[in-house]
């Protein structure tokens, strides 16, 4: 009897112990960890929201030899002095493990790389904490949802010109996965006639170049067709068809800073704009394979789904121990 209650014992709390489910966080997603053209704002956008727990995992995606990650003080931090770290890796992608609650402070040290906005600060709680504001609040008045908990209607479609605001947060530079990152941010869009694409990026250190498709294939900057050097770059689409922009920058283009996109006219009644791609074949062949897998692979959050095995498996637990005792 007593071999069989420690066997059920030990398979409880291997479930418990599988049950803290840890979480790998990406920082900057597909941006990745690299000058950000807005500064430091971008990482702490990145952070906002979200929750960091004793077990998580950072992941930092570069370019090996033009960046690393270094674990640093506080002092370090806001002072961006490289020279004295807790430690710093040199190879990506680079993967700590936080396992220890409090604040954490992470900067690049190549030369002004922190200064221009490449570090970031995170709080780390622990799992016990955290626990409790993952799980949903019970109601105390019984009454109906106000309005500000419901879902908002999706908005209806704009009559007027849509301003496109080209990679979001990750701006217009040399994206860490390569061409992917814009074929991404494009595909879905729709872009229409007098549309506007707006290219953000730190001055004196990329341009914006419409190319013909020939040039943008094999990233050839000669005779462009218009080229922008004043930051931010707005761009009117005035006419429908293919598009195709890059960086003239040396090895940018070929880094991946370029973007592809398909216009429509304004009467169009097409939903989707994704960059221009070679018509698929007969009806017979196979569908293509998704792109995806060049993306970097983003975290899923399993804190909600750890949070019901922990309560089956206290449950359990208790049931255990009730009928042995």
């Amino acid at each position: 009897m007593a071999r069989s209650v420690f066997l059920m014992l030990f398979a409880v709390a291997t479930l418990l112990q599988g049950s803290m489910a840890q979480t790998r966080h990406v920082v900057g997603d597909f941006a990745g960890w690299t000058i950000p053209p807005r500064g430091a704002a971008t990482y702490i956008a990145w952070v906002s929201g979200k929750t960091f727990v004793v077990g998580d995992t950072l992941m930092f995606n570069f370019t090996n030899g033009h960046h690393d990650v270094a674990k640093v003080t506080k002092s370090v931090y806001d002072t961006c002095n490289g020279g004295n770290t807790l430690f710093t890796i040199a190879s990506s992608p680079a993967i700590v493990a936080l396992n220890e609650t409090g604040e954490q402070y992470y900067i690049c040290t190549f030369g002004s790389h922190c200064s221009l906005g490449q570090k970031l600060t995170i709080n780390v709680v622990s799992r016990a904490s955290a626990i409790p504001s993952s799980a949903p609040q019970p109601s105390t008045s019984g009454s109906s949802p106000t309005p500000s908990t419901m879902l908002s209607p999706a908005p209806g479609p704009s009559t007027g010109p849509v301003t496109f605001t080209v990679g979001e947060s990750l701006g217009w530079t040399v994206p860490t996965n390569g061409a992917a990152a814009y074929t991404s941010w494009a595909s879905g869009k729709t872009f229409k006639a007098g549309d506007i694409l707006v290219f953000n990026y730190r001055s004196n250190t990329h341009n914006v170049e419409e190319v013909r498709k020939e040039n943008f294939d094999f990233c050839n900057s000669t005779s462009p067709l218009a080229t922008y050097t004043t930051t931010p770059v707005r761009v009117t689409l005035n006419r429908s068809g293919a598009h195709f922009f890059i960086c003239g920058v040396l090895g940018h283009c070929q880094g991946g800073q370029k973007l592809a996109i398909n216009v429509t006219d304004n009467n169009s009644s097409a939903t989707s704009s994704s960059p221009v791609a070679t018509p698929p074949p007969a009806a017979t062949a196979p569908p293509p394979s998704s792109p995806s897998s060049s993306l970097i692979p983003l975290p899923q959050n399993s804190e909600a789904a750890s949070v019901g095995l922990v309560g089956g498996s206290a449950t359990l637990l208790s049931l255990v121990l009730a009928f042995f005792c």
